[in-house]
């Protein structure tokens, strides 16, 4: 039984208990109103509560179900909450601890709502791509304010219930025992009629309109179409009587769930957590413990990297050879932390608790007894060599030895230690303290241990986790350099970097790839595509991006790179002198500058993503297609509407995708293209990456 029934004296209680959250499924929605059935027809109960079982009154709807006929089957959430709006007995939600989704529009249902201090609060379908579908756009507004309704719904972000505490959402704020509260509240309202019904309520705000313009420039801004549909939906509620908003609701939910922006960012919501299931680690494998940190490096990516620790309450040590580096690392993770504290996101409490948790050394001894230690030093294996082989005599037994290598072969890293057994890839994308992917590379002796403990520590970081093979560059970087690779050969070929950027920042990218190869640093892909040559003499890039770098031309931090920039301002200006260099490298090359298309800039960049990714699965490198759209969505600034290449690809059609490669494979760098076997099989197949 996924509802329970008893009764307290005279009031009847009805205790959903699907855990962990009390999820609405299809057995839970028919306990509910079955035992409510039975409270109305026992002529002992007087009154009705509702609550939830464990730590949740509900979280709304069970995402097991998502995507199954269950969804939607009767009793649906709509028939179960006119049934409560029907009673002809009160009925009090006791709510308590997670009140979200579903679950809050199962509480607007009710007559009454009593709640403990500390709920959360919320109507997160937005973050699907959806909106409340169950009478949450119009009894919200109705009961706690037209602009409170509008943040909660358009963003999906929770609020405390206390802090709702003045809105008229609760009757009652209960300090003590939740269900001992409400059964007492409910006997002190049980005789009172008429029963009060939220759907009754109007929309009154002097400046509704307003309001509503407003709302609407500021979803107007994204790329998001849940967002705009929330605000009609909300509108609906001011303007028309409930039936009739409650209509309107329905088919804008409808027209959600049905488009590939919802089906793209559920698509999101359950990668994310099939990611951190590795097939043949079990998920009883026994995990270290991870009390203390070391990072080798004071640089931008060990100084974020640290910050991950801090910011987990975990103490890191931070090892650099020299005083000077190791003191400007640590005064930048100072100000770092300062200046989060001055835009009020981080109290002087934690902010002060934080920067006494980095801690710097010059002396390797000095981290011997931490759990894990991440290596930060430069892009080249000779370095990585003296680093782990001094890690490997000073670490105590046991400890994690992890690289944050981009590209380089951990198999060959990790032999340099005498415990490869210990050693996995941390590849933390910068800014480290901010970004939410952290790829986790399997070395062929990294045990089973290392890798679900440093999954299980990739949660604690809040981070992304995503198990990636041994190969040069990843998944993520792999597929990037084909994508910077095809975004040379525009150039070469008749595009300005302004053109390629915008093309693929209209379709949603954070930043196109010459904005991007700005802000990361043009040096770095420099120093990899000189190694790759000598590895790789046959590889073919443009040179544009080498012609660049001789200029001394390595992005915002040299101030010039692709585009200009002007002293403390990030913004690109298009430099005349890159856009001469790379029209005359073309004439150097004997190649005629043609227009090209937006559709073709985006199809070969984002094709050739979706092709390599393809190679990667073959090889096993990635343990699933939704892996791969993982780790674009999380590193690499992939729109989330479009649910990662991989679904994108299957969006589109994976035969569109095989014939436009073909296409582009007759034009001037066609020898680029070779459609990988497993997409040529599955396009002819009918088939689809994600399954």
């Amino acid at each position: 039984m996924t509802a329970h029934y008893q009764l307290q004296g005279n009031i009847a209680v009805i205790t959903l208990d699907n855990p962990p959250v009390n999820g609405l499924n299809l057995a839970t929605r028919k306990g509910a109103v079955e035992a409510i059935e039975r409270a109305l027809t026992d002529q002992q109960v007087q009154a009705i509560v509702l609550t939830g079982g464990g730590n949740a009154f509900s979280g709304g709807a069970d995402i097991k179900e998502f995507n199954t006929p269950n969804m939607l089957a009767e009793p649906n959430l709509h028939a179960l909450i006119t049934t409560i709006e029907n009673s002809t007995k009160p009925v009090v939600a006791a709510i308590h601890h997670v009140c979200m989704g579903g679950g809050l529009e199962l509480a607007l249902g009710c007559h009454y709502r009593v709640v403990t201090p500390g709920t959360q609060i919320a109507l997160p379908e937005v973050k699907l791509g959806l909106l409340p579908g169950a009478g949450g756009t119009q009894r919200l507004p109705r009961i706690a304010g037209l602009e409170l309704a509008l943040k909660m719904i358009t963003t999906g972000a929770a609020e405390l219930s206390e802090n709702l505490a003045q809105t008229g959402l609760f009757n009652e704020l209960i300090l003590g025992d939740c269900l001992t509260g409400a059964v007492a509240f409910a006997e002190k309202i049980a005789s009172l009629r008429p029963l009060p019904q939220v759907r009754q309520l109007n929309v009154v705000h002097p400046q509704a309109e307003q309001l509503l313009e407003q709302a609407r420039k500021q979803v107007a801004r994204g790329f998001l179409n849940a967002p705009r549909a929330c605000v009609e939906a909300v509108a609906a509620a001011v303007a028309l009587p409930f039936d009739d908003g409650i209509a309107q609701e329905r088919q804008l939910f409808k027209t959600l769930l049905l488009g590939n922006e919802s089906k793209a960012l559920r698509h999101a919501f359950f990668a994310e957590r099939a990611a951190s299931k590795i097939p043949d680690v079990p998920s009883d494998t026994p995990q270290r413990v991870i009390n203390t940190a070391a990072v080798i490096g004071a640089g931008t990516m060990g100084g974020g990297i640290a910050m991950n620790f801090a910011n987990a309450g975990i103490p890191v040590q931070i090892l650099e050879t020299k005083p000077e580096a190791l003191e400007r690392g640590l005064a930048i993770i100072a100000k770092n932390y300062q200046n989060t504290r001055d835009k009020g996101k981080l109290s002087a409490e934690k902010c002060a608790q934080r920067i006494a948790l980095i801690t710097g050394t010059l002396d390797y001894s000095a981290i011997a007894q931490a759990d894990i230690v991440v290596e930060a030093v430069f892009e080249e294996m000779q370095v990585k060599r003296a680093v782990f082989e001094q890690l490997d005599a000073v670490m105590k037994p046991g400890a994690i030895l992890a690289s944050n290598t981009s590209t380089l072969d951990l198999n060959q890293i990790a032999s340099f230690t005498k415990r490869a057994q210990d050693v996995v890839g941390t590849h933390f994308f910068s800014p480290a303290n901010v970004m939410k992917l952290l790829e986790i590379v399997r070395g062929q002796q990294t045990s089973k241990e290392v890798l679900a403990t440093v999954m299980a520590l990739s949660k604690k970081l809040k981070k992304v986790g995503v198990v990636s093979g041994v190969c040069d560059g990843f998944i993520g970087n792999r597929m990037l350099e084909k994508y910077i690779q095809q975004a040379g050969f525009l150039l070469d070929e008749g595009c300005l970097p302004a053109q390629v950027d915008n093309a693929m920042e209209k379709l949603g990218f954070a930043m196109g790839p010459f904005r991007m190869g700005d802000l990361a640093g043009n040096d770095i892909s420099y120093a990899i595509r000189k190694r790759r040559r000598i590895e790789k003499p046959d590889m073919l890039y443009s040179q544009t991006a080498d012609k660049l770098c001789e200029l001394g031309r390595f992005g915002q931090k040299t101030a010039a790179g692709w585009y200009d920039y002007q002293a403390g301002d990030r913004t690109a200006h298009p430099s005349e002198l890159v856009n001469q260099m790379i029209a005359g490298h073309s004439k150097e090359l004997g190649l005629e500058r043609r227009h090209i298309t937006d559709q073709e800039i985006t199809e070969r960049l984002i094709y050739s993503l979706v092709n390599e990714a393809a190679y990667i699965l073959e090889e096993g490198i990635a343990q699933r297609a939704s892996d791969i759209d993982m780790v674009y969505l999380s590193g690499y600034g992939f729109p989330l509407h479009l649910g990662g290449p991989m679904l994108y690809a299957d969006t589109v059609g994976l035969n569109h995708v095989v014939t436009a490669i073909g296409q582009y494979a007759q034009g001037t760098y066609g020898s680029a293209w070779k459609v990988a076997p497993l997409l040529q099989q599955l396009a002819a197949q009918g088939g689809q990456f994600n399954r």
